[in-house]
């Protein structure tokens, strides 16, 4: 069906869902006169970075992803965000529905990185459809969606923010392989620490103290 199109006309976070979660309110259009009894869709996002401006501050936190400044030229590349499915019932001429995408706050993941990075403005995403549409005025007609279908959408930075904070609020989230995680309970078994915030914290300052005496020698190697 080539005449299918797709709109986004709003994005909210779902502040009753159990995690992370937010809404993209599409807006679907079919031919006139055809029913649409069903439609199957498979919706692709990803980050489009080069369709916004960054500040020193985020050019400095991105630089993880991208690399430094003068290379963005060429490393700018769109970042996969999320793949869900989507089933819409039947509808004809046109039909509004909620997709919802799961979201994390794990920093291993390029995209919540990307969010993370960003103070104010927009994200700029695009969805790409795919899927399949039963439709036709009697029985069943299935076609493809059509390969081409997509539509930009911009998520505000404030609306992810806020929808993290409700979710962790005050808190970044850090996932460790289990054997680290298990060194990681024994040191602070073993000091007697009374949270994960003070165990990270010891660790952090003992290091301190490490680079504060290997400075002291200069070249940051202790002398025999």
């Amino acid at each position: 069906m080539r005449e299918l199109g797709f709109r986004c006309t709003e994005v909210r976070a779902d502040r009753h869902a159990a995690g992370p979660t937010l809404m993209l309110r599409l807006r679907i259009t079919a031919p006139a006169g055809t029913p649409v009894h069903a439609l199957a869709l498979r919706c692709q996002l990803r980050i489009e970075p080069a369709r916004r401006g960054y500040d020193e501050g985020e050019g400095e936190r991105l630089n993880g992803l991208f690399g430094e400044r003068s290379r963005w030229g060429g490393t700018l590349h769109p970042l996969q965000f999320a793949e869900v499915p989507l089933m819409v019932p039947g509808f004809t001429g046109e039909t509004e529905i909620d997709l919802p995408v799961p979201c994390t706050y794990d920093l291993d993941i390029a995209a919540t990185r990307y969010f993370d990075a960003l103070e104010s403005g927009d994200v700029p995403l695009l969805i790409l459809f795919s899927g399949t549409v039963f439709s036709g005025p009697a029985g069943f007609h299935v076609t493809p969606v059509p390969w081409d279908r997509e539509a930009p959408v911009r998520l505000p930075v404030k609306v992810w923010r806020e929808m993290m904070e409700q979710h962790f609020p005050g808190c970044r989230w850090l996932r460790l392989p289990a054997d680290a995680m298990d060194d990681l309970l024994a040191f602070r078994t073993r000091r007697a620490l009374p949270s994960w915030e003070t165990t990270v914290r010891a660790l952090l300052d003992a290091a301190a103290r490490d680079d504060d005496r290997g400075s002291g020698n200069g070249d940051g190697v202790e002398g025999s």
